[in-house]
């Protein structure tokens, strides 16, 4: 009896771990699949078919001077992404905001990512609350406001970008 109590226990367990926040779609532009609704890089790390997203992480050597800046003041702020996994420039700048959070530490609690559909839209309607037109969108807040983003590409690199918000930030509230 305990034996079979030990093994639903388990099946019941496998079964919670396989339910996720997200939905999955066959896309009817390239047979690529469309995640939509709230995910996480380990969401993301697990489809075999995503092979840009490890390639785009073991490919990018970002800025160290920059990664220190960022190791010392990002802990400061939240995110919000918003990507397509059929988007190029998600393809392109997602891997290398997951390396940078990697590298400079960042708790994944301090980091929410939503896929989105090719329309732009949640499963859960965030991209109403955060005004989403392009992906990637990249959102950096603090207490919970918005103080920049990065949309759809960057200006110079990534952790560049994530630096000058940063740093904008900081000189208009005084700190």
């Amino acid at each position: 009896m305990k034996k079979i109590f030990v093994v639903i226990l388990l099946l019941m367990n496998l079964q919670a771990m396989a339910q996720h926040s997200f939905d999955i779609s066959k896309d009817t532009k390239d047979e690529g699949l469309i995640y939509n609704g709230q995910i996480t890089f380990s969401d993301l790390n697990k489809e075999p078919s995503f092979k840009w997203l490890k390639s785009g992480y073991d490919e990018y050597m970002p800025k160290p001077e920059l990664l220190r800046y960022l190791n010392e003041n990002l802990k400061n702020y939240s995110m919000v992404v918003f990507l397509g996994t059929w988007c190029d420039d998600s393809h392109y700048l997602v891997p290398k905001l997951e390396k940078v959070l990697d590298l400079v530490g960042v708790a994944p609690v301090s980091l929410t990512m939503y896929g989105v559909d090719r329309d732009k839209h949640t499963k859960g309607g965030e991209y109403k609350t955060y005004d989403i037109t392009l992906v990637p969108t990249i959102i950096l807040l603090r207490d919970n406001k918005e103080v920049g983003r990065i949309t759809e590409s960057v200006q110079n690199n990534l952790e560049g970008d994530l630096v000058a918000l940063i740093r904008k930030d900081k000189a208009t509230s005084g700190q």
